[in-house]
């Protein structure tokens, strides 16, 4: 266990627990816009799909019920624009984050094989292939990277931290490289719903993937479009051989999505009427926090879609924690997602509509 531990980075977000403290001192309490969880309540059709089948004595399948893959496959062509999405190109998963950190162990990866991921990101990724013992490798640009050796390329848009989103010809080109080198490349693409001052697209559409699912295969997550980070419900759409593989591998591991949340996943995704309503709550806690940080002397960068403001004071990123901390605001620095973040923070949108009043109120 020690050996397989000491391959891992220092858990980020310990780091942050003096400065949780000095923020938690504050007379009227904590404002937490570090960690991007819901705080918005579960629609009620969804906790009524839940609770109509709590009575699930018996064990669910990881492949998941026919309605949860029809769900999958309908929403896949509804939303994303893919084209003759079959149950063979979709599978169920515990939530993305395991997802991310085993994927490069259940594709076989190990020692001499490399996993590239993007020079600001989501931690998860670099664990996911310091797990398995193979070689984490960020990058600017996918297509300026060896492919010797390279297994496994992770793209993220939109982006956490950034926000940027990667437009339909720059996805095309990613997509045309990795093929050409046989590379597989997993699109995360959990914010692919929050977009605001771009439209983000799938490598699922047919405009990026030429319509063929090979060596592709993108990642979706029902924790921010509809408040679900509690059920640990999320999917993979794409490349039919790659997923049966998975599938294989996971039956023998019982990683099985619980009945219950199939039931309400097929629910979250058959109606659209609830994101748009939490979509329209982050879109108005955005507008007050980025104001309320340009006025405070912050610049934002990207931040065109996903859950967060990557906004930076031009100093480094544990000074601007320090600061915010002593007015009872806690951010994430931005050297949490790689040494490129050193001078930015990431400010998360996901507060109650009073504590985001409380926020801006401190920053004017």
């Amino acid at each position: 266990m020690s050996a397989v531990s000491s391959r891992l980075p220092v858990f980020p977000w310990d780091k942050l627990e003096p400065y949780k403290a000095t923020a938690a001192a504050h007379p009227d309490g904590i404002v937490d816009l570090s960690v991007g969880t819901p705080v918005d309540p579960v629609p009620d059709l969804i906790q009524r799909a839940l609770v109509s089948a709590a009575n699930s004595p018996g064990y669910p399948t990881v492949w998941g019920t026919p309605q949860l893959r029809d769900a999958l496959t309908g929403w896949a062509e509804r939303r994303l624009g893919a084209r003759d999405v079959a149950h063979a190109n979709v599978l169920p998963v515990v939530g993305s984050k395991e997802l991310v950190a085993w994927l490069p162990t259940q594709l076989g990866l190990g020692a001499g094989d490399r996993v590239a991921y993007p020079r600001l990101a989501y931690p998860t990724y670099e664990v996911g292939a310091r797990l398995c013992g193979a070689e984490p490798v960020s990058y600017e640009d996918p297509t300026e990277l060896d492919p010797a050796g390279l297994k496994l390329l992770w793209l993220n848009s939109p982006s956490n931290p950034t926000g940027r989103v990667l437009d339909k010809a720059e996805l095309t080109r990613i997509v045309a490289w990795a093929r050409e080198h046989g590379v597989l490349l997993f699109s995360d693409e959990c914010y692919l719903e929050l977009g605001w001052e771009a439209e983000p697209v799938s490598v699922l559409h047919p405009d990026v993937c030429g319509g063929s699912y090979e060596g592709v295969v993108a990642v979706h997550s029902l924790s921010k479009r509809s408040n679900l980070a509690g059920y640990r419900a999320a999917f993979l759409v794409g490349d039919a051989a790659v997923l049966g593989e998975l599938l294989q591998i996971r039956k023998h591991g019982g990683m099985m999505t619980p009945a219950p949340v199939q039931a309400a996943t097929v629910a979250a995704l058959g109606d659209d009427t609830h994101v748009a309503e939490q979509r329209a709550r982050y879109a108005a806690r955005r507008t007050a926090l980025r104001a309320a940080l340009e006025g405070h002397g912050f610049r934002i960068e990207h931040s065109e879609a996903s859950l967060y403001l990557w906004a930076t004071r031009d100093e480094p990123c544990w000074e601007t924690v320090a600061r915010l901390a002593q007015l009872g605001v806690l951010v994430a620095p931005g050297d949490f997602y790689g040494p490129a973040g050193d001078r930015f923070v990431r400010v998360a949108l996901t507060a109650t509509d009073e504590r985001v009043e409380a926020a801006v109120k401190r920053l004017g």
